[in-house]
């Protein structure tokens, strides 16, 4: 009977070891968890950011956007937002292109045309010290993709849904 009794002390007893730690654990991952929903916008934007003036032509825009593989480049006057403006904003004027491979359209049109015309003017920002989890609302309640990140009026980053993805993506 003492050995059935030790026994079960001993097993009661790693059983507690058990819980305690695993108690712990569930402590810290959520801790963590908590934590990371409070993180600003900060910890995941784009703060070398690539822009364009209002004035620069379609050429100029298109260069950019191929040369560093983005789809957003917000449009400044000197440090201020004035507009976004969106691959899909030029693949839009150049639907044709589907129809004449010569890009004698496309051309004509990006002549016609500048960057100040075809932007989003006034763009939605949020500031770097803004919640991710709030960046993450106001995208998913919008159209776009891509939101300026101001501080001061000036233009500090840019956050978009692929920072978001990335971000949820370290969560799991």
């Amino acid at each position: 009977c003492k050995v059935r009794f030790n026994n079960f002390l001993d097993n009661e007893l790693t059983f507690v070891i058990f819980l305690v730690v695993y108690i712990s654990q569930l402590y810290h991952y959520l801790k963590l968890f908590i934590m990371k929903r409070r993180e600003p916008v900060s910890n995941i934007m784009t703060k070398d950011v690539i822009t364009l003036n209002i004035n620069d032509n379609l050429y100029e825009a298109e260069r950019l956007f191929k040369k560093y593989h983005i789809r957003h480049i917000p449009v400044v006057k000197k440090d201020t937002i004035i507009g976004m403006l969106s691959l899909t904003d030029l693949q839009r004027l150049s639907f044709a292109d589907s129809y004449d491979d010569s890009g004698v359209i496309d051309k004509t049109i990006f002549d016609m045309l500048s960057v100040g015309q075809i932007m989003a003017k006034k763009p939605e920002s949020v500031s770097s010290m803004s919640m991710i989890k709030d960046a993450a609302a106001l995208l998913a309640s919008k159209e776009f993709h891509a939101l300026p990140v101001v501080d001061n009026d000036k233009l500090v980053g840019i956050v978009t849904t692929t920072d978001l993805l990335k971000y949820l993506l370290e969560q799991y």
